[in-house]
């Protein structure tokens, strides 16, 4: 194990008045990544998959699914290694299919080599499509884990959608919560989603009630953009300074308003729906760099030029699988984000 941990270490050399003392740092990596319509060959009983049979309007056949699969496992590999070459510790997920499609993603050579395991539980979305969490054992240690459903106030049954995958593990011995989302389309009102941040929020709230120590991290295709109503109901603040108890500190705020980069594009414009938001006590708020507990260190969209299409009338847009029924073997329509925990190692 330790040897493992030492494999992750950022070395920093902290100047003092009187003397230079060498600390080591844990760096983890810990990412979101929506796999757009990561789907398998064949028909689930009760999911409306048809487009992703060889039959429907994808033509989805072994090949696509075996290069989606690909590049899929390349891209989740090199989340975290702009500055951990290990990569990152956990990948929150969505838009996949069912267990089937992870133990074929998982099987990649390159994440068996890693030792990448998920953890899954399937939902009612009525298109199949679930959120996962990938993990690398070696780092982070899941204790226990539950689907938190989605209800609809009205008590609607028929829409049944996908709900928040709750992990509940630690990382070098600090407790850590980390909740998946995959919010209501924007097919739907603002309403659903403001719904959707409600009961995070409440969610939250019974977590850190049961256990005050537990850090929690939010993540997921939002479906929305920092400063919607949704994430204001979750508590999602722009300035770190303004975050209180049972609040979130949300960076994507500044990076999608401040300085006009996104994750997803539409009509020439960005949005920036793939979030990953920190509770208050895995924060600095004081500036101190203490980083005896898990704490939030820096954060950035992760954008590389083979996720980017690079020529054509969406060029400079997220590189995606297919686009207007024409096959392009790209990624995704999304791009990741990905923020790092630091923390002193004894």
């Amino acid at each position: 194990m330790r040897k493992n941990l030492i494999s992750l270490l950022l070395v920093l050399f902290v100047a003092t008045a009187c003397q230079a003392q060498e600390r080591k740092l844990g760096l983890y990596p810990v990412a979101f990544y929506n796999l757009e319509n990561i789907f398998d060959t064949v028909h689930d009983e009760g999911k409306n998959d048809y487009d992703f049979l060889p039959s429907g309007s994808y033509h989805w056949d072994k090949n696509k699914y075996e290069n989606k699969l690909k590049n899929m496992s390349r891209a989740l590999l090199d989340l975290g290694t702009d500055k951990v070459p290990q990569g990152a510790a956990v990948i929150g997920v969505s838009e996949v299919e069912n267990a089937r499609v992870l133990d074929d993603l998982t099987g990649q050579p390159g994440m068996v080599k890693r030792g990448m395991k998920y953890i899954h539980i399937e939902g009612p979305d009525k298109r199949g499509v679930d959120c996962a969490l990938l993990y690398n054992p070696a780092v982070f240690k899941p204790e226990k884990w539950f689907l938190q459903p989605y209800i609809y106030e009205n008590g609607d049954t028929t829409r049944a959608t996908r709900g928040y995958l709750t992990v509940q593990g630690s990382i070098d011995g600090d407790p850590l919560t980390v909740i998946v989302c995959h919010w209501p389309s924007r097919g739907a009102t603002s309403y659903f989603r403001e719904i959707a941040g409600k009961q995070v929020r409440q969610l939250t709230d019974s977590i850190h009630k049961a256990d005050p120590q537990q850090r929690i991290i939010v993540m997921g295709d939002l479906n929305d953009d920092p400063d919607n109503k949704s994430l204001k109901n979750l508590g999602g603040k722009r300035a770190m300074a303004k975050v209180k108890d049972g609040d979130f500190f949300n960076p994507w705020w500044e990076i999608l308003r401040g300085q006009g980069q996104g994750t997803l594009s539409y009509q020439g414009g960005w949005n920036l729906f793939d979030q990953i938001l920190m509770s208050r006590n895995l924060l600095d708020m004081e500036g101190k760099k203490d980083y005896s507990h898990l704490t939030l260190y820096t954060w950035h969209i992760f954008k590389r030029d083979y996720l980017i299409q690079q020529e054509g009338r969406y060029k400079g847009s997220p590189k995606r699988t297919t686009s207007g029924g024409v096959w392009l073997n790209g990624f995704s329509d999304h791009l990741p984000t990905v923020v790092y925990l630091i923390k002193e190692i004894k």
